[in-house]
């Protein structure tokens, strides 16, 4: 009878890249991997750090596994159990804690445990197998997983060596370190051969791919799609600013899979919080790449999608400096705009810098982001209306219409496709489901 392992997962595209990854080497050495809300032999829980929320969860998921699988293996792993091993091991039913680095050794882990597990009478004692990751300088292979039958993910950079005032995630993932440019087209030929139409570039720092490796930048990287037939969009994780190089802005507009989709960090419109946030750019000059990426498209411009990240409530944060940060969001027209209340980290310097917000006041400037990012959401679909684009078909609703993404990554249906199909539609209208997210309606297939 085969293992049953649940793979619980927190966190962003780094982090569920990385679990399907460990669910691919677990499925190759003989495991049956099984839905996280059932019971299984083996629980994997991959955690997140990015808030106190984010912790909270971590924690939270881990009681759950106990709950439902009280006589299972549990392993904790990713970005929280890095920064926090020792609490990690401490929770009931904990037998392993890993990092953010161990995770190719997971199957060998698993198969110790299990026959420990079998050998003693009392049950395991939590164990770590956290590493350094602040020293680690080699890039972890894992291999590229798919989501779905249209849309595959590669990571192809690690770690962060930026430091933000805010941030505890380069603690957790250590310096930068960056897939060889050999092993990006060895990935991307697998899938190419498999049929994928579009390849998700992710990393916990894009824009610094390369250099740690020299003589190459993610503009390289993307280019190792030359002469792939399958593979029609590249579509790019989160971009630092300060890394969108005039050359990198032209060799990837100049790309035709590079999507029409730039999801820029942003954190604030105001320059007096981003240079207390230590984020290594002004508004202005944030404001000058996004100009530069929408003039490389020429008349096709306005309708390149730029997505973001904020902060709402930063430390000190002025009323004049939030509103600021409203005023910027309509300069730069952002397509969608995810928003997070400040979040205090133990170890970073903006828990300690001095003008904390209550948690009050933070939600309410959140709420005032979270709406204003709506509303320019509903103006950047309207640019749509009345145009050709292109959807990838991923799946059929219950209506029997298709529904795929266009390059922009706005969700849109056509009435013709199958999965995986690039179709030629003419968008004709909005749509807003019961969860209030939008969508475009096109008519029939060109």
């Amino acid at each position: 009878m085969s293992v049953r392992v649940s793979v619980t997962t927190l966190g962003c595209r780094v982090n569920s890249y990385e679990s399907d990854a460990m669910c691919g080497i677990l499925r190759a050495n003989g495991y049956e991997i099984v839905p996280d809300d059932e019971p299984a032999d083996i629980c994997i829980v991959n955690t997140c750090t990015v808030t106190n929320i984010a912790d909270r969860k971590s924690r939270q998921m881990i009681s759950r596994c106990h709950k439902l699988s009280p006589e299972a293996i549990i392993i904790v792993t990713g970005c929280w159990s890095q920064r926090e091993p020792q609490a990690a091991m401490r929770l009931e039913g904990v037998c392993a804690v890993l990092g953010t680095a161990e995770k190719q050794r997971i199957a060998q882990i698993c198969g110790e445990l299990i026959t420990e597990k079998q050998q003693s009478d009392d049950w395991i004692k939590a164990q770590s197998y956290v590493a350094d990751v602040m020293h680690k300088h080699d890039f972890e292979e894992l291999s590229a997983v798919a989501e779905g039958r249209t849309r595959a993910y590669l990571k192809i950079q690690d770690g962060c060596n930026r430091f933000c005032t805010y941030c505890a995630i380069p603690f957790a993932r250590g310096a930068i370190r960056s897939r060889s440019l050999e092993s990006v087209r060895h990935e991307l030929e697998i899938l190419d051969e498999s049929g994928f139409a579009e390849v998700v570039l992710t990393g916990i720092h894009l824009t610094d791919y390369g250099k740690d490796i020299g003589g190459v930048t993610l503009a390289d990287a993307v280019d190792c799609t030359a002469g792939l037939g399958n593979i029609k969009r590249i579509r790019l994780g989160s971009l630092e600013p300060h890394g969108m190089s005039d050359e990198l802005i032209s060799r990837l507009t100049r790309n035709p899979r590079v999507c029409r989709q730039f999801h820029l960090s942003l954190q604030s419109g105001s320059t007096s919080v981003l240079q207390r946030m230590r984020r290594g750019y002004t508004a202005e000059e944030y404001l000058d790449i996004v100009a530069k990426l929408r003039s490389s498209y020429g008349e096709a411009g306005e309708r390149v999608a730029f997505t973001t990240d904020i902060i709402a409530g930063f430390p000190g944060e002025t009323y004049e400096e939030h509103r600021e940060t409203l005023a910027f969001m309509d300069k730069v027209g952002f397509a969608r705009v995810h928003v997070f209340p400040y979040s205090r980290r133990s170890g970073t310097v903006a828990a300690s810098m001095p003008g904390q917000l209550t948690n009050a006041e933070k939600a309410e400037r959140a709420q005032e982001l979270i709406k204003r990012g709506r509303e320019l959401e509903r103006d950047f679909l309207l640019r749509f209306i009345g145009r050709r684009e292109q959807i990838l078909i991923e799946t059929q609703n219950p209506e029997g219409s298709w529904s795929g993404f266009t390059d922009s990554y706005v969700r849109a249906s056509a009435n013709c496709g199958t999965p995986n199909e690039l179709v030629d539609v003419i968008i004709k209208s909005i749509t807003e489901d019961k969860n209030g997210e939008l969508s475009l309606l096109s008519d029939n297939c060109r």
